[in-house]
């Protein structure tokens, strides 16, 4: 289900710490919707009416579109990565306006999570730049990049969606654009051609997700259409930006790898010579959720008989200590193989930076 630029947010509520008013992108983020009502919070993360109550289910949608939730964060720290980042920045958001049926973060933060935005951007781009400069040089290549550290700076949300809210993702990319040594990265699901007028000098690399487009239909719900996805790929390699592309989540459906092979002839197709000569791309097979499951069902069953198939899949215990069903690990495995096989057919240029 594609959405448009105007119907993605239409904010009516922002609910406020009172620190982050009182940081002069906490106002200027206000003053973009001066209609909006300001409500006063003692904490981003305790707000019953957007996320934590049970009863908000039915309201899902609604929720992310016409509230925004305006904080302080706490924490500035960065992470060592090594898979899609050599590490992962401190977030400048929290959440998303879209409604993708398999996102892991609602079951972090509640039964919805429209998008908070960090007011003291300021700091953490501070922290950033010092991290950066204490690396130096990066002096041996590794998947995530031959010769730059790479900061993931969208681990929790869409950095394309937050650009239209605050000046918090420009300001991120125009620092990694001073450094020769780094640059920033984030995944989207939603074209925002603002982002072209941004001149990164390669020091910013877009990842676009991708998938068949009819699971896309019944799961990436709010967010820019596949065709759109595509389109958009020629022109922010030619706007300066390096362009990956993210396979994911591969769902196992009874068509799943005639889907996938006529994406990657759709995708062949689009792409100009520059395009594929910069390519790589990310794998990442299906993780669900039980308790995410249970949420589905209350609001986006058609989702479920995609992502919930316990015939194929087993309980997997995450880093983070969670309990997660993937896909059987002998079916995963082969399933893996026939992808990663596919791309190399149809898509020689492109780089399988991993696959999971």
């Amino acid at each position: 289900m594609a959405v448009d630029r105007e119907n993605v947010l239409r904010v009516t509520r922002i609910y406020a710490e009172e620190a982050a008013l009182e940081l002069e992108r906490g106002r200027e983020i206000v003053a973009r919707w001066p209609d909006a009502d300001v409500v006063p919070v003692a904490s981003h993360w305790q707000i019953p009416e957007v996320h934590g109550d049970e009863a908000n289910v039915s309201r899902w949608v609604r929720i992310k579109t016409e509230a925004l939730v305006l904080g302080v964060k706490k924490s500035v720290t960065t992470r060592v990565n090594g898979r899609s980042a050599d590490f992962i920045a401190p977030s400048l958001s929290n959440g998303c306006a879209m409604a993708c049926a398999y996102c892991y973060v609602p079951r972090r933060k509640g039964y919805s999570n429209p998008i908070t935005v960090f007011a003291n951007a300021e700091q953490i781009l501070r922290h950033l730049a010092r991290h950066v400069a204490a690396r130096g040089p990066k002096t041996e290549p590794n998947q995530c990049d031959p010769d730059a550290w790479v900061y993931d700076i969208g681990e929790n949300g869409d950095c394309s969606v937050d650009a239209m809210i605050s000046e918090n993702v420009r300001d991120a990319c125009e620092l990694f654009r001073m450094m020769p040594t780094a640059k920033a990265s984030f995944a989207t699901k939603f074209v925002n051609r603002d982002l072209l007028d941004w001149d990164p000098a390669g020091r910013t690399r877009i990842r676009f997700s991708l998938m068949p487009a009819d699971t896309a239909r019944v799961t990436d719900l709010r967010t820019s259409a596949m065709s759109e996805r595509i389109a958009a790929i020629n022109d922010f390699v030619d706007a300066g930006y390096e362009v990956h592309v993210n396979f994911s989540p591969v769902i196992l459906t009874p068509s799943w790898l005639a889907d996938w092979g006529e994406l990657f002839d759709q995708l062949d197709s689009a792409l100009h010579a520059r395009a594929k000569a910069q390519l790589a791309c990310e794998v990442i097979f299906l993780t669900h959720n039980e308790s995410l499951h249970e949420v589905n069902l209350g609001w986006h069953p058609k989702g479920e008989q995609l992502l919930w198939t316990p015939q194929t899949q087993e309980e997997k215990r995450s880093q983070n200590g969670a309990t997660n069903v993937r896909y059987r690990h002998a079916l995963k495995g082969q399933a893996v193989a026939a992808l990663t096989s596919l791309i190399a057919r149809k898509l020689p240029y492109c780089r399988v930076r991993y696959a999971f």
